[in-house]
């Protein structure tokens, strides 16, 4: 009889020690109440409570499970245990009206972290419940404000929006909302071939205009080398003429000066002659002149002016000049 008291005794001594100590593990707590009134939060590591009197307060906490026929599966449970990491909720799918009356299916992924155990648990009854609410109801007001088009292209903004909205009603509940992203955004099917269209016949549009451009462009490029070419070969001509007028201005000078050197050279001949060098230059531009006057192939007469006999009585004079 005594043994089985004392073991009795011991067993619950067991009981009472193991009720009392409390091993929590890291990156998670437990809110203590004694006699149904917060007591403490336990710290990772070993606690004492008191056994029968310190009862942790239980919560409850949200699993998603993987079925058999590969669909996800919502479970909420309670435990004691509050996890103090960064959590994910996975919302299903849920349906939006845009501000121009598209029903669009949208899947928001949430990211938040319990920071104050305490506020998790005495100020709002079912946290994981009343978070999914809220990103609903954010979700359908934000979605609301912008068009469908906008929805599609700014999953940015919708996120920021949703980050702030959701993270300042969730502060006096001890949680912080770290990110919110929008999974799929998903349109009916009517719009979906409507956009589709609408993308195909603006990609044609751009191709129509990237081949304007093209052409555009190639034309004026040809137009630029064309006008380059015209240059270039006015150029050339502009150079070709002034070399050629260079030329003949050149062979002028020559033939003058060569002229020139002649005349000195006859008028010192006929100054050694005692003639007169004008009337000498007169005679032989004359004789030059009737020769082209009686050249030619037809019979041809030529009558000579009084006044030129002047001029032809000098012949005899230069005949004899050159006979000297």
């Amino acid at each position: 009889m005594t043994y089985i008291l004392a073991a009795i005794i011991v067993v619950l001594a067991i009981v009472i020690i193991s009720a009392g100590v409390k091993v929590v593990p890291q990156s998670e707590t437990r809110v203590i109440e004694r006699l149904g009134r917060f007591h403490s939060v336990l710290n990772p590591g070993l606690n004492f409570i008191i056994p029968f009197i310190d009862k942790p307060k239980t919560i409850y906490t949200r699993r998603v499970e993987t079925t058999v026929g590969g669909r996800y599966l919502v479970r909420n449970t309670v435990t004691s245990v509050i996890d103090l990491r960064e959590q994910v909720y996975d919302f299903p799918s849920q349906q939006v009206i845009t501000r121009d009356n598209v029903t669009t299916e949208i899947n928001a992924l949430l990211y938040f972290q319990i920071t104050d155990p305490k506020k998790a648990v005495y100020e709002i009854d079912n946290l994981p419940n009343a978070i999914e609410k809220l990103t609903q109801t954010s979700l359908r007001n934000v979605i609301g404000e912008l068009e469908l088009d906008e929805t599609l292209t700014s999953r940015d903004t919708i996120n920021t929006k949703l980050q702030a909205i959701l993270d300042d009603a969730t502060n006096k509940w001890g949680v912080k909302v770290n990110r919110v992203e929008l999974q799929d955004i998903t349109p009916p099917e009517s719009v979906r071939v409507a956009m589709e269209k609408q993308m195909q016949a603006e990609r044609n549009r751009r191709a129509e205009i990237l081949n304007a451009e093209g052409e555009k462009q190639s034309l004026i490029l040809r137009s630029e080398g064309e006008k380059a070419s015209k240059i270039n070969q006015a150029e050339a001509t502009k150079q070709s003429q002034i070399l050629r007028a260079e030329g003949e201005a050149q062979a002028i000078i020559l033939n003058a000066q060569a002229e020139a050197d002649a005349i000195l050279r006859v008028a010192e001949a006929v100054r050694s002659g005692n003639t007169d060098p004008a009337t000498y230059m007169l005679a032989m531009k004359y004789i030059d002149t009737l020769r082209e006057m009686t050249s030619g192939k037809d019979n041809k007469t030529v009558y000579i002016p009084y006044e030129a006999s002047s001029v032809l009585s000098s012949i005899g004079s230069i005949q004899s000049l050159f006979q000297k």
